[in-house]
């Protein structure tokens, strides 16, 4: 791989042919190619997050696996993206930013090569780890470098951009995998990775600047406990619903393993003569309360798109196609906002009214969900979708502007990769809570519901009700009982609904701890933050 002094990308500001005032931390020769590029391997990596949930089915029967066990295939993935995002900082700085990204590409499309050929579970999940390793190291990097290459007047319109593609692609994901599944085979959901990313490493190659390298130490013991806590915890989250969560020692175990290790983490963070990260980060107040506020993010994208796939399909009956384009309005709507963000910002409108206005749209939307019955058509899954995608989107980039815009450049790396690192945290809790509620409000509603069914044995009696019918006392107590879980399971539903509702509500008042950041003066590289 080129380093920086070696790439003739990375040119020495001082042969940048922009004005002072206009200069990006980093020069490259083509900025708008280099953005494709970058943008490509984004989408690819984040595609490749959700692109294979609706092929799981086909992917059991292939591999021999279980329902329980070809699970694995999304989870190897989620825990080794979780457990490797720390580490980017510091490999950035260790082997080159450029570098980092270049391997992080190669290892991705070989992984997904050896993915789409895997004969057997243990093979796959293998695999999977290893792309979700490399997939790790994309996210921050592409977001760092989109900051980078961009003066502080674009750098609004690059969050936007890069906003785009992470979060419309977990939407786009199961409508590209799905047809893929459909109209060939499962495997092509990997494949499909392998053209585009030759294509993002030859103009990676070409254009990408980096940053200066630094040698410094690896704090061994604080990512092992790091390590140790996410994906401890993790597993928790994944055995929790199978195993009775708190009913179960294992789950006691893996609870308390998660948060000594997060604990032990934390104390060495704060004593340590070099810490993983860099404590400076968190005197921060603006890049904690935005840590904060993704974990909320993640949960509403993620949990969001884990209810509403088998709702629409199991309740509704509509096809996988069919929904995916149902949550397409959603990707619109996100679109549409971040764009409009990133021109307001443009202008110096206050970012945080955006943030706050935008959950306010996200909790109107929820608001609107918990009232769906099973009688309505699609036209409020269209309208409500593009309503929460607007609120979204106005989150989403403001926020980014706010926690990046306080930060040094040399810190925006270490920065974004706990930032990701947050929103996958988030995603996964969210997941999980609202599974394992929709769970056990189905059988509690279940109960309530069948309580105020008549006897069915009078009801099969009654000549009205069998001259209607023309059935037997099975045959209405089982259509009683569909009837009875498909209620259920729609209040269950909309419970969870509600749950994301109070939890976006509560999380509004948040605003109040950020600070503006101050539009940068000609010649000035580090943002700095108005004291308002």
């Amino acid at each position: 791989m080129a380093t920086a002094s070696i790439n003739p990308a990375a040119a020495p500001a001082s042969e940048s042919p922009e004005p002072l005032e206009e200069r990006a931390a980093l020069y490259t020769s083509n900025r708008p190619l280099l953005t494709v590029g970058v943008m490509a391997a984004t989408i690819m990596q984040i595609l490749d997050s959700t692109i294979a949930n609706v092929a799981l089915p086909h992917m059991q029967a292939s591999l021999s696996a279980t329902a329980d066990t070809i699970t694995w295939v999304l989870t190897s993935y989620i825990v080794a993206s979780a457990v490797a995002i720390p580490m980017t900082g510091w490999l950035a700085d260790r082997i080159g930013s450029r570098n980092l990204f270049l391997y992080a590409i190669v290892g991705f499309v070989a992984a997904s090569m050896l993915c789409g050929l895997a004969t057997s579970l243990p093979e796959m999940v293998a695999f999977r780890l290893l792309q979700g390793v490399a997939a790790a190291f994309m996210n921050p990097l592409s977001q760092t470098v989109m900051m980078d290459i961009n003066p502080k007047s674009k750098q609004a319109s690059a969050m936007s951009i890069w906003g785009m593609g992470v979060m419309v692609g977990p939407i786009l994901g199961p409508v590209i995998g799905g047809w893929l599944t459909d109209n060939y085979d499962w495997r092509w959901c990997f494949y499909v990775n392998v053209p585009v990313g030759i294509a993002c490493f030859a103009i990676l190659w070409a254009l990408l600047p980096s940053r200066e390298i630094k040698r410094r130490g690896f704090d061994l013991f604080g990512f092992s406990m790091l390590a140790v806590a996410i994906s401890v915890f993790q597993l928790m989250l994944d055995r929790g619903q199978t195993q009775d969560w708190f009913d179960s020692w294992e789950v006691w175990l893996e609870g308390l393993i998660a948060l000594a290790a997060a604990w032990m983490f934390l104390v060495h963070m704060i004593t340590a003569k070099e810490p993983m990260f860099e404590r400076s980060l968190f005197t921060n107040r603006n890049l904690l309360t935005g840590i904060g506020f993704m974990a909320v993010n993640g949960v509403l994208m993620t949990a969001t798109l884990a209810l509403l796939p088998p709702m629409l399909q199991n309740l509704f009956g509509y096809p996988v196609l069919t929904t995916g384009i149902l949550l397409m309005p959603r990707g619109v709507g996100i679109v549409a906002s971040m764009y409009l963000a990133g021109r307001l910002i443009q202008r110096n409108f206050d970012p945080r009214i955006m943030v706050g206005g935008g959950l306010a749209i996200v909790v109107w939307s929820l608001w609107d969900m918990t009232g769906w019955t099973i009688e309505m058509g699609s036209t409020p899954f269209i309208v409500t979708g593009l309503i929460q995608g607007i609120g979204l989107g106005f989150v989403f980039i403001p926020l980014n502007i706010i926690a990046f815009g306080t930060l040094p450049p040399h810190q925006r790396t270490e920065g974004a990769s706990l930032m990701n690192l947050s929103r996958n945290i988030g995603g996964s809790v969210g997941i999980s809570v609202v599974t394992a509620l929709l769970a056990r409000n189905i059988q509690t509603n279940h109960s309530v519901l069948a309580a105020h069914i008549p006897d069915p044995g009078l009801t099969a009696s009654d000549p009205v009700v069998s001259s209607m019918l023309g059935s037997s006392t099975d045959s209405v107590l089982a259509m009683a009982d569909a009837i009875v879980n498909q209620q259920a399971a729609m209040i269950a539903y909309l419970d969870d609904f509600k749950l994301m509702m109070i939890l976006t509500l509560v999380a509004i008042p948040l605003v109040l701890l950020l600070k503006r950041p101050a539009p940068a003066k000609p010649g000035e590289d580090t943002p700095h933050v108005a004291m308002d």
